[in-house]
């Protein structure tokens, strides 16, 4: 059974950091690449982060470079979204995606929130 299990969302204020976790199980999770959604109210889903299989190449939203870090630690089949200087517009619902694009195979968390606010 395939399962991703976000944690580490909350309310923080403006300025904050936070560290998203996904912890993931039921397939081989070194093979997948591994990235980071978020949907605010109203908005579609986009993309925030992504990280290859290996981990040896990461992107970015414009919005978020210089502020978010992506990492993986496969040995503990878990993915990372470190959060600095957060801000109001980073208020959304943060969910874990893992991505095998040989095959075509995406799995999905069921998010976790995020609330920047004083």
């Amino acid at each position: 059974q395939v399962q991703l299990v976000e944690s580490g969302g909350g309310l923080v204020q403006p300025g904050g950091s936070l560290r998203l976790s996904c912890a993931a199980s039921g397939f081989i999770f070194s093979s997948y690449d591994m990235n980071w959604y978020r949907q605010a109210p109203g908005k579609e889903r986009e993309l925030v982060a992504v990280i290859t299989s290996a981990g040896g190449r990461t992107n970015y939203a414009d919005s978020v470079k210089g502020r978010f870090t992506i990492s993986r630690d496969n040995a503990k089949n878990t993915v990372y979204l470190q959060m600095n200087s957060l801000k109001p517009e980073d208020t959304a619902v943060y969910y874990c995606n893992a991505y095998l694009s040989l095959a075509g195979i995406r799995y999905w968390g069921q998010g976790t929130q995020v609330t920047v606010s004083s």
